[in-house]
């Protein structure tokens, strides 16, 4: 099985390695349940990110003078991404270096 993200190969799992895993989730699931898993990583790492990136921001937006808040998840990133002070990871972390 091999996993890949933007047709970019990551890894893959052998044939043992995924018999090991059968050994636990039946094999008619196998496919779909780590495909499920993967989903459940990817989803619970935005979640969290979100929930951090919302705390971060919600007090700052109201200092930046925003007088409406998107109550839509995408809608409310999209708005901190375009404030004139927001800043990324890498942004973040090339100040502290300079």
């Amino acid at each position: 099985m091999k996993i890949s993200v933007n047709d970019q190969e990551l890894f893959t799992l052998s044939e043992t390695q995924k018999l090991v895993i059968q050994n636990d989730i039946h094999s008619d699931l196998f496919e779909d349940d780590m495909k499920r898993r993967l989903q459940y990583i990817l989803t619970h790492k935005y979640e969290r990110s979100f929930a951090r990136l919302k705390d971060e921001w919600m007090n700052k937006l109201k200092v930046n003078g925003v007088q409406s808040i998107p109550l839509d998840d995408e809608q409310f990133a999209q708005l901190v991404f375009s404030q004139p002070n927001y800043k990324n990871r890498k942004q973040r972390e090339l100040e502290v270096v300079t």
